[in-house]
């Protein structure tokens, strides 16, 4: 039981219709800050639940769920005297197969018989025509009459429904929400209720009831109560010290969900978060959901934690359809790259059949979000190459870093071309800085799907076209001239080096050795410096404005 797709229509952030097509398991969600993730875990929720928030939506209606220029355009015709109708929030629900013969009909936007599923819909009653004509006339309007607006649930084959008898249900799991964060925590207290049988919940209730009867009967609450007694003289009836055995379920208010004896409110937040996020998947809504919204589980935890987490959503809920919405690479990496989709301006993009997937969950220590979130990348090696290139961006760039004008430099190690795939697929700028090291013709025979015949126009590969060479052997292997370190002293000279690098060496071998011992150093002191250094051409390629 699964979601095939969902269509969104004038909800928040989505003008007019965003259709959104769902794997059968996993899903991973990536995209910038504003670019609709949570807007879409939010909209199916609400569909299947009718919650938003936490609370029910017909008590939370308000012209701010409404896509805002929607609402600006609607206004501005009411007020002109050509008055357009009122917008509606839509959200269509289709299922995966057979899941309820009921569902089914024609009653969707694609107009295809023989499909199951639902529309919710905030919309105007026409119920109220009279008032709102009246309100129209006046041409005045400021917000959006949201008074007569009511929500309902239909399904494809035109029965119109309540939240109850929708098969599919939906779990929001969010522990990162700030309103979870009290002291005593009773949204965690509530996930503990809901995990106890009614034979356990009986009991802690009777071990409540008594806790609070051995206080009224203790000693020293006897002898305060007597004392009071005493001293209450103008008072007509018994004054005494007590507490509120309460009503059946007054346990609740008091229950405070405890980590290794440390009440919940003052562990760490990456503990709460995890806690939260454990508890709630195993909640008694959760597993009886078909569907789980997961935001952004990275939130406060570390590597470590993150890994256990992951860990268990992969293991324990392969029955379920998830969708999850993250910022971080190690998620997206770890689940599989073959299950991400990337919301881009309001279009989503899909990775599947990407063949390096397996490689990114294996070893899923790669910053790829960062490569799939940019305006353009810069693939180095290592951490020279990278601090040299943004040395030469700054240069060229009145000294702005390239991450400020959206460009991200990122050391990919000897993955270049698994970086390649996914800034192939996605249509991402990209340029490759690499060393042409012995053999130039086993470097273009590896770009091969890249150069001449085959070059892409949104990837470049830049390397130094001619390859040096030299005398030098450091042991008995000859010295690489064909790497950054040397392109960088042929570009400049023996002696601005060594005022760079507050050196004093009087050969070019000796500041070979040196500067392929201290690769990271010198590239400091370059980024650092002042002083007029030559950038090799071919990094110039790689930042060069197209």
């Amino acid at each position: 039981m699964a979601i095939s797709k969902i269509k969104i229509t004038n909800f928040k952030c989505f003008k007019n219709t965003f259709e959104f097509k769902l794997n059968k398991k996993l899903n991973i969600l990536v995209g910038n800050n504003d670019s609709g993730k949570s807007t879409i875990l939010e909209a199916i929720h609400m569909a299947l639940t009718s919650l938003y928030g936490g609370r029910n939506i017909r008590n939370e209606l308000t012209q701010y769920i409404f896509n805002d220029e929607i609402v600006s355009e609607y206004i501005k015709s009411v007020n002109s005297g050509k008055s357009i109708s009122p917008p509606s929030v839509i959200i269509e629900v289709f299922f995966d197969g057979t899941i309820d013969p009921t569902f089914e009909g024609n009653s969707n936007s694609d107009g295809i018989n023989g499909i199951e599923g639902l529309k919710f819909e905030i919309s105007y009653n026409s119920k109220f025509d009279d008032e709102y004509h009246n309100l129209i006339k006046k041409k005045s309007m400021q917000s959006l009459p949201i008074e007569y607006y009511d929500v309902s649930w239909t399904t494809f084959a035109r029965t119109v429904i309540t939240v109850r008898s929708i098969p599919l249900k939906s779990a929001m799991i969010d522990s990162s929400n700030h309103k979870f964060q009290n002291g005593s925590d009773v949204y965690i207290s509530r996930i503990v209720k809901d995990l106890l049988t009614p034979e356990e919940i009986t009991s802690v209730a009777q071990a409540h009831r008594n806790m609070k009867e051995r206080f009224i009967d203790d000693e020293s609450i006897v002898s305060i109560n007597e004392r009071i007694q005493k001293e209450s003289s103008i008072i007509d009836g018994k004054v005494s010290l007590s507490v509120d055995l309460g009503t059946k379920s007054a346990w609740e208010n008091s229950l405070v969900t405890q980590l290794n004896d440390i009440p919940f409110g003052y562990i760490g937040k990456g503990s709460q978060c995890i806690v939260k996020t454990e508890l709630a998947l195993t909640h008694k809504r959760s597993q009886s959901a078909q569907i789980i919204l997961l935001e952004e589980p990275e939130s406060h935890l570390s590597y470590s934690k993150l890994s256990q987490l992951i860990n268990a959503i992969e293991s324990k809920y392969e029955d379920k359809q998830i969708i999850i919405s993250t910022h971080n690479s190690f998620v997206a990496n770890k689940l599989g790259l073959e299950h991400l989709m990337l919301l881009n301006n309001h279009e989503i993009i899909k990775f599947d059949e990407l063949p390096s997937a397996s490689f990114f969950k294996k070893i899923a220590g790669y910053d790829t979000l960062r490569l799939v979130l940019s305006k353009k990348s810069i693939l180095v090696e290592g951490d020279s190459d990278e601090l040299v290139v943004q040395k030469a961006y700054m240069m060229a760039h009145d000294g702005k870093l390239p991450i400020h004008d959206g460009v991200d430099v990122i050391s990919v190690g000897t993955s270049f071309l698994r970086f390649l795939e996914i800034a192939e697929k996605l249509n991402i700028n990209v340029s490759v800085v690499t060393d042409t090291d012995f053999d130039i013709k086993v470097l273009e025979k590896k770009y091969d799907g890249y150069l001449g015949d085959n070059k892409k126009s949104n990837i470049k590969i830049c390397y130094d076209t001619e390859v040096d060479s030299g005398t030098l052997k450091i042991g008995d292997k000859n010295f690489n001239y064909n790497t950054l370190e040397p392109k960088l002293l042929k570009c400049n000279n023996l002696k601005l080096l060594n005022e760079i690098f507050d050196t004093s060496y009087n050969s070019d071998d000796e500041m070979h050795k040196y500067m392929k011992n201290n690769k990271t150093e010198c590239a400091l002191k370059i980024f650092d410096t002042d002083k007029a250094i030559v950038i090799p051409s071919y990094i110039l390629e790689a930042i060069a404005d197209e």
